[in-house]
């Protein structure tokens, strides 16, 4: 698999007339090289790929980058001086990684012409191959397992933040490395807060309880969300739940290779809107996921992009009344030649508990 992906960027290589490309990122760089480590450069020639680490990763850069030669840097042999040596002229790098100050070192100290890389690799990332869906799709279950044990976990008296720590303690114990962001725990009035981390606020009758979070499994991410309601839903309660749920699942019976995030977006958003909560959904239909939680494509207003097969988005429409409370339902899904096809397994029916 590493073999192809150094292939594929080759070929980018080639087109951009580069002579050979510079990886720091660490997603990017364990995409293109298989290392798990935290230090290390990934350098592709155009009839070489070399990593380059220090003494600390030299044995694990060994196991894991077969493709590779292993190159240990230090103060007297550092980066520079392993790349001047090749004497390289046109080198590609990540503009939308590395600082200015850093650039600035890189300019001051290389013996060749820097040329951004204009997100080939985030471009290369977006296509999932078989082994990354096998990966996503664990994280997805261990996740449906989870948000099954926390229905049973939850009750009055208990803190959000305590339905976080118990959600991020199951999923590490089925195998999870770690959650793929702060773990969203936001009930009653702060359940309008989309972004809503988990507080010291006790869980109470009545509340909305919306649940925002996924975990990382060999290095790829899942993304969930589920809103439940502690007690009774009452009336809005119930109203504005099943317009998002409604909306959401209009949306996934259209998201398919060949429509853009735009399009994808609209029908969720036309179908808010023309219940009279199209100020109270403020945020885009979903995004992609991957080795980040955040990936391309966009699907949103500004989403341009056709959907394609093999690409991992979410699907997560929403209604935040500021006062009262919010709802927002998200399913991570797989884009298919026929459609698409849903990781997310939990239950989406209003639960009360």
């Amino acid at each position: 698999m590493l073999h192809r992906r150094i292939y594929k960027l080759r070929e980018i290589l080639k087109e951009k007339k580069l002579d050979a490309a510079l990886i720091h990122k660490p997603e990017n760089r364990r995409y293109i090289s298989g290392f798990t480590g935290t230090s290390g450069y990934a350098l592709i020639t155009m009839n070489k790929a070399f990593f380059i680490t220090d003494f600390r990763y030299i044995d694990q850069a060994k196991q894991e980058c077969k493709e590779y030669d292993i190159v240990k840097h230090d103060n007297e042999y550092n980066i520079y001086s392993i790349i001047n040596e090749l004497n390289l002229q046109y080198l590609g790098f990540e503009e939308d990684f590395i600082t200015y100050n850093q650039y600035k070192e890189f300019s001051k100290k290389l013996n060749n012409t820097l040329v951004p890389l204009n997100g080939a690799i985030n471009s290369m990332r977006k296509i999932k191959y078989e082994e990354e869906l096998k990966f996503i799709e664990q994280a997805a279950n261990i996740a449906d397992e989870a948000f099954l044990h926390i229905c049973e976990y939850i009750k009055p008296g208990i803190t959000e933040r305590a339905v976080a720590l118990e959600l991020e303690f199951f999923m590490k114990n089925k195998g999870a490395t770690a959650t793929s962001f702060d773990t969203i725990v936001a009930s009653g009035i702060r359940s309008a807060l989309p972004h809503g981390v988990a507080s010291n606020k006790t869980l109470e009758k009545g509340d909305f309880i919306t649940i925002d979070f996924g975990c990382i499994y060999k290095g790829y991410c899942s993304d969930m969300t589920r809103t439940i309601v502690l007690g009774k839903a009452n009336d809005k309660q119930k109203e504005i739940y099943n317009i998002v749920l409604e909306a959401q699942l209009k949306a996934l019976e259209e998201i398919k290779p060949g429509i853009t995030g735009r399009e994808a977006d609209k029908i969720a958003r036309d179908f808010i809107t023309s219940k009279g909560y199209g100020k109270n959904f403020g945020h885009g239909l979903g995004h992609g996921v991957g080795l980040e939680i955040h990936e391309e494509p966009r699907l949103s207003p500004i989403g341009k992009e056709l959907l394609q097969v093999g690409m991992v988005v979410t699907d997560e429409p929403g209604i935040y009344l500021s006062g009262f409370g919010g709802v927002r339902i998200e399913d991570l899904l797989v884009i298919t030649e026929n459609g698409n096809r849903v990781l997310s397994k939990s239950p989406k029916h209003l639960i009360e508990i």
